[in-house]
């Protein structure tokens, strides 16, 4: 199975039931032409894989070493000097700093920011009747959140969201070459004016607990938090709105007052995860899980969508948290609660301010970014009643 392709991109559900049925829950796919891995497709086996990071480390070096071809995903599975990219003591060093950032994020003001990003982007378009809720509303209000959120400046933030939509488009080493460079100069600047004059953000926090270090090592740092917390948080209240918008029996329950908005994201945490496929290892000996061997130096994907569709553990989901979506052991992500604020704010501020919302065109003619590891639509248009502007208090 090929999970770059648009075949994949368009039915991943059918894909990942078809692959079940000929391979069961640990499956060899390509991630890329050429690049061979192994998905885990079972729930049992993917809590095993990720709760034993000795076995399953997430150091790609040594595979990395061994690529003839080079990977076009390097942006997702190269090696960096980050929490998510290595393993034992280098990854406490790293994680430890993140983690201590990220703790000090108050959640109350946090809620103001989005309340007043989400009324001051919905009074752009509140009159109009129709709108493009990822590219007019998501994206915009994820990126702003994040920038502020970091202490990015408006020239710093613009590049990096520049630089950061030409890497994901896969492109030509030129261009990647440019983007990377733009990445650096921003995070230079970016660092030299926080060490200047500090600030009540990630990026001072980032480097008071980073003393003594290198920059490089922070700069990674912030470009991770960045890249991490924009795209999967925008997409994750785009494939939230989805299912709120087409799925009747969330309308009616939401309108009644049974279900929340919390209860929404849940349930696409379940079906339609930002990152579908993520938390990649890299096992430096054969590995032994369920009655399969894993081959060294090949990457284990695990899938996080196709655990939640595993027969074993499948049930009720309303209310149902026990979704991998955040990943597992040493590695979950360590912003859950940051970007769970950020979505349920920005679709809670949405639906009261404009109820009544309907897909603008059939579900079918929906398209998806084809890609191995994310699940993300390119538009979300859809129409409503004309609302007259929001007042923020």
């Amino acid at each position: 199975m090929k999970l770059y392709s648009p075949e994949f991109a368009a039915d991943p559900h059918g894909a990942y039931q078809a692959m079940r049925r000929e391979h069961g829950p640990l499956v060899p796919v390509d991630i890329a032409p050429g690049v061979s891995a192994t998905l885990v497709l079972g729930y049992r086996e993917a809590l095993q894989v990720l709760g034993d990071p000795a076995r399953f480390p997430a150091d790609p070096r040594l595979w990395q070493s061994r690529q003839d071809t080079g990977c076009p995903y390097t942006a997702a599975m190269g090696w960096q000097p980050t929490a998510s990219r290595t393993s034992g003591d280098e990854h406490i060093h790293y994680r430890h700093a993140i983690t201590s950032a990220i703790d000090r994020v108050e959640l109350h003001p946090l809620r103001r920011m989005v309340e007043r990003t989400s009324v001051n982007l919905i009074n752009e378009f509140c009159q109009i009747g129709e709108v493009d809720l990822l590219n007019q509303y998501a994206v915009p209000l994820t990126v702003e959140i994040i920038d502020q959120l970091l202490g990015f400046t408006p020239e710093v933030g613009d590049a990096m969201f520049d630089a950061m939509m030409t890497l994901r488009d896969d492109p030509a080493p030129e261009a990647a070459a440019q983007a990377d460079t733009v990445i650096a100069t921003a995070m230079t600047k970016l660092i030299a004016a926080k060490r200047a004059t500090p600030g009540h953000d990630l990026t001072s926090w980032l480097l008071a607990e980073s003393a003594g270090r290198d920059d490089a090592e922070t700069a990674q740092a912030i470009t991770m938090l960045y890249t991490a917390g924009t795209e999967p948080t925008w997409n994750l209240i785009v494939n939230t709105l989805l299912l709120m918008i087409t799925d009747s029996r969330f309308g009616s329950e939401l309108l009644g007052g049974a279900l929340s908005a919390r209860d929404a994201i849940d349930e696409a945490l379940f079906a339609d995860p930002p990152l579908a496929n993520a938390c990649i290892s890299y096992p430096r000996q054969p590995q032994f899980v369920g009655d399969v061997w894993l081959p060294e130096h090949q990457p284990v994907v695990i899938s996080l969508a196709g655990c939640h569709d595993d027969p074993s553990v499948r049930g009720e989901r309303t209310g149902n948290r026990s979704h991998l979506a955040w990943g597992a052991g040493p590695h979950a992500c360590p912003a859950q609660s940051v970007a769970m604020l950020i979505a349920n704010e920005a679709l809670d501020q949405l639906l009261d301010a404009l109820p009544d919302l309907e897909l603008a065109q059939p579900m079918s003619e929906l398209t998806w970014r084809p890609g191995p590891f994310h699940r993300a639509l390119t538009t979300l248009p859809v129409t409503f009643p004309s609302s007259p502007p929001l007042n923020y208090v």
